[in-house]
């Protein structure tokens, strides 16, 4: 069965004339794996409808912030409240301060939040936060780790520019790059050897403690314990990235799943219930130096807008009241799905990886353990383009990029899973005859 996307198609090519590649973000483009974006009309609890009227189960999720899956009632409803209030305000609401104590009580490592409208911007504010505090200006990352699309942090970055080939974005200058040392993930000693040699220099690094940009890689055991006792060692920040982790691979986060107190971590998506919004917060100390109470400048005219305000409250509130429940059906909803796509691809005697942690999850075509930005980048890419058009065109929607993360919703049932499972069944095996031309 393939999906017709006529409509799709001629949108696509009058998008292309007025947007640059005819989208608002790379990956939407679908440009490494070919074909046509479907351009989506609605989307309701695990599905999705686009503009030629196919449905899809969505495993995207609007890129991870639809936890609770699209349109749930209790957010849509309150939001309609609230935008009859007004849509933004550029002045103190009180809902600010109930988000931001939700997200104290949720995680206790943030004593002070500021809330900023993206992921991009939470983690460019708590970078220079960091050289604030430390009167230090170089900033270590992990490669194929990203955080944003800001000049600092464009330095073997994974996500669209790992999709691209592209590590190193055009525009950003020599005299930035230098200043951000790259690393392998999951590798302490060499992050060890850096900080023996200009450890003095180092104002913070910066880290996914649960890799979600290069596919989802997780930290070997031990690992982030060794990160958190070097930087305390030298005196550097560390900065947990927990947009893509935070309420997905745990409800209190990866720091809590690995019990790793952070000294600043940027958050995002869920937070705001699928509408913009990011946030950085962290030990009061560090957090106090921002402007008004501080020195270092912030800003932003729709930081904490009432609408994102409004959607991220009743989700984090929704999830707190039966987070034990939750989060348990999320992972065994994810487990079951996980463990039904390995048995499909046994059947076929394919090379692969799967990954996954609570509500988050990757599939490798892959046969070596994928642990870093170079093993990953080892996949298949052309097997994995095969699979994912395989699986759009029985439905099943899924990031258009080996080196993305998929996750799961509490609206994804048992159906949904069994569909996925046996529309994997058919992908495989189009793969396997695809690698037999080859």
């Amino acid at each position: 069965m393939t999906f017709l996307l006529e409509k799709s198609t001629k949108a696509f090519a009058e998008a292309k004339e007025y947007i640059p590649g005819g989208v608002n973000s790379p990956v939407r483009s679908f440009r490494s794996v070919g074909g046509t974006p479907p351009f989506i009309a609605s989307a309701h609890g695990s599905k999705l409808k686009d503009i030629d009227n196919n449905e899809y189960i969505d495993y995207v999720l609007s890129w991870g912030p639809c936890i609770l899956g699209h349109s749930h009632e209790k957010v849509t409803a309150a939001l309609q409240q609230a935008v009859m209030q007004g849509t933004s305000y550029g002045a103190p609401t009180i809902l600010e301060t109930k988000v931001s104590k939700l997200i104290r009580e949720i995680m206790p490592a943030i004593e002070r939040v500021r809330m900023v409208n993206s992921g991009t911007e939470a983690t460019m504010s708590a970078l220079r936060l960091a050289r604030a505090y430390t009167k230090r200006t170089k900033i270590v990352k992990f490669a194929g780790c990203y955080h944003g699309h800001h000049d600092s942090l464009l330095v073997t970055a994974g996500s669209g520019a790992a999709t691209f080939g592209v590590p190193d974005s055009p525009g950003v200058p020599d005299s930035i790059a230098t200043t951000t040392l790259t690393v392998p993930y999951n590798d302490a000693a060499a992050l060890e050897r850096l900080f023996a040699k200009q450890g003095e220099e180092i104002a913070a690094v910066i880290i996914e403690p649960v890799a979600g940009n290069m596919g989802l890689v997780l930290p070997k055991k031990g690992y982030l314990a060794q990160v958190r006792k070097i930087t305390a060692q030298y005196g550097a920040l560390l900065i947990f990235d927990e947009v893509m982790s935070g309420f997905r691979c745990a409800f209190h986060g990866a720091q809590d799943l690995y019990n790793i107190q952070p000294d600043l971590t940027c958050l995002g998506k869920v937070i705001g219930g699928g509408l913009p919004v990011g946030a950085y917060g962290g030990k009061a100390e560090i957090m106090e130096l921002i402007s008004p109470a501080g020195p270092v400048y912030q800003a932003g005219t729709l930081s904490g807008n009432p609408l994102a305000m409004t959607a991220g409250y009743v989700t984090l509130t929704l999830l707190k009241e039966q987070a034990e429940a939750y989060y348990a059906f999320l992972t065994k909803q994810t487990e079951k799905l996980t463990r039904g796509m390995k048995a499909a691809a046994e059947a076929f005697d394919l090379h692969y990886q799967y990954h996954h942690v609570g509500s988050m999850f990757s599939m490798f075509f892959n046969g070596a353990d994928v642990v870093d930005y170079e093993t990953a980048k080892q996949s298949d890419v052309e097997a994995f383009r095969v699979y994912f058009h395989a699986m759009l065109s029985q439905g099943i929607y899924l990031a258009p990029s080996q080196f993305e993360c998929a996750f799961m919703s509490l609206a994804h049932n048992d159906a949904d899973i069994e569909q996925t499972i046996a529309a994997s069944k058919n992908a495989f095996r189009e793969v396997y005859e695809f690698n037999k031309m080859r």
